[in-house]
């Protein structure tokens, strides 16, 4: 029987004659481990915690809009959009993610690798918010983005920036990263559930090629985002590696997600002897690698600005290093990289269900941290003559966050339930169901 090269390009299974093929797909089949009790989750199973996260969802937007009207619609805005955002990382991570397995033929990530389709495909949700809040921006000239004010004074700097930073342009980068996203993410899932019915070979190329085309497509459309409603709630402030800063959020909230929808099917006793400790050690060393990666392009992007020392630029940490808001900026760096660091470099951490999964949570409630550190100060920076109420306002701040995250989940339950818990006939399956680490 032909035996798979790791490098061979899209994988050379397709090359098997198709009495071979078929004998290999009746031997996985016939593994105890494939039985459809393992690899199936009933929706009854599911449909408790869906209704119990969009239940939390839905009272979190409640309490959003009453925050809107008791405290002001600017601090209600912010603290969606840090659920929106976070929401964002997660799926778009997760795409990234089932792309780079395709693109690199990587057999250990199959038994997984549904999970990141299921998350990524609920890109939708977090993209029609965005545009909601768009949509808001613009209408209203500008709540929290400042450059869409209208009849305003003199600004040459907005004069400068005007063929980017005008409404029309950025409703239409919106539409087309949205659709995008929607689009890719979609037929990725479509053809990996197609392959489960039908077991083509030939889907894996389809999708090799897709892969290829659509990583440069999330490259360019993340990092527009990244720039259009974060980077620049400070028109005035740049850097080149606000992408970069961006995508390292969007890649360790995936895998921080999917730690814990898998912790949560094994405890299911879902795909038991399919997603072993060498998966979580797998899943583990991703986390650890882009604690790392955010740490460094953060530092990077602090020391540059720092040293360079343009007010331009530098009055972005400036704003965030005084106003009530330097203890985020410890809590970032130790609590972001020093904890976590310590914690995931051990291997036990990596290979033990539980702890992984807890780092999971821990990692998510990170990266809100995140999106608090770069949205929430703004708020009140935009804002003439209002004062921010501080530790009073706390609970709009956490129901903006719940409410998106709750329905976001609840969403993703859903999802796990209606398909395969894994492809069940990927040409690479029987390597994945024998993956070890060694390191």
């Amino acid at each position: 029987m032909t035996q798979i090269a790791a490098n061979s390009p899209a994988p050379d299974i397709t090359g098997l004659q198709d009495a071979d093929w078929q004998a290999r797909l009746e031997k996985i089949a016939a593994d105890p481990r494939m039985s459809e009790e393992n690899t199936t989750i009933e929706s009854a199973s599911v449909s408790k915690i869906a209704m119990g996260l969009f239940g939390v969802g839905v009272v979190g937007l409640v309490l959003t809009f009453i925050g809107a009207l008791s405290i002001n619609g600017r601090h209600a805005l912010g603290a969606f959009e840090v659920g929106v955002f976070t929401a964002l990382a997660i799926s778009l991570g997760s795409l990234f993610w089932v792309l780079v397995f395709h693109a690199l033929n990587a057999s250990w990530s199959i038994t997984l690798r549904r999970q990141f389709e299921n998350i990524a495909t609920i890109v939708w949700f977090p993209a029609v918010l965005m545009i909601i809040v768009a949509l808001i921006e613009i209408t209203q000239g500008g709540v929290l983005l400042k450059w869409l004010e209208r009849g305003g004074e003199y600004n040459h700097l907005l004069e400068v920036k005007a063929p980017y930073l005008n409404a029309p342009f950025f409703m239409v980068r919106v539409l087309v990263c949205a659709v995008a996203w929607i689009l890719i993410s979609r037929t990725m899932l479509s053809w990996s559930r197609q392959g489960d019915e039908s077991g083509d070979r030939y889907l894996g190329r389809k999708a090799r090629r897709l892969a290829s085309f659509g990583i440069p497509v999330f490259a360019f459309t993340m990092t527009f985002m990244a720039f259009d409603f974060l980077m620049s709630l400070d028109y005035r402030f740049f850097s080149t590696m606000w992408g970069v800063y961006f995508f390292a959020s969007c890649a360790l909230a995936s895998v921080s997600a999917i730690a814990i929808v898998a912790t949560l099917l094994r405890k299911a006793g879902k795909l038991d002897g399919l997603v072993t400790e060498e998966h979580f050690h797998d899943l583990g060393k991703l986390m650890f690698a882009f604690v790392v990666f955010w740490a460094y392009i953060s530092f990077s992007q602090y020391f540059l600005i720092w040293y360079a020392n343009i007010p331009e630029e530098a009055a972005w940490y400036t704003n965030r290093q005084q106003h009530g808001w330097q203890w985020l900026f410890i809590v970032m760096a130790l609590g972001h990289f020093a904890l976590p660091f310590l914690l995931l470099i051990w291997r036990n951490t990596k290979r033990t269900t539980m702890l992984l999964c807890g780092m999971g949570v821990y990692l998510i409630l990170m990266v809100v941290l995140d999106m608090v550190w770069i949205i929430r100060p703004m708020v009140y920076m935009n804002a003439a003559g209002d004062i921010d109420p501080g530790l009073a306002g706390i609970w709009l701040d956490i129901a903006g966050v719940v409410g998106v995250l709750g329905i976001f989940g609840g969403l993703v339950a859903r999802k796990i339930s209606k398909s395969p818990l894994l492809p069940l006939k990927d040409p690479m399956l029987h390597e994945c169901l024998h993956h070890k680490n060694y390191v």
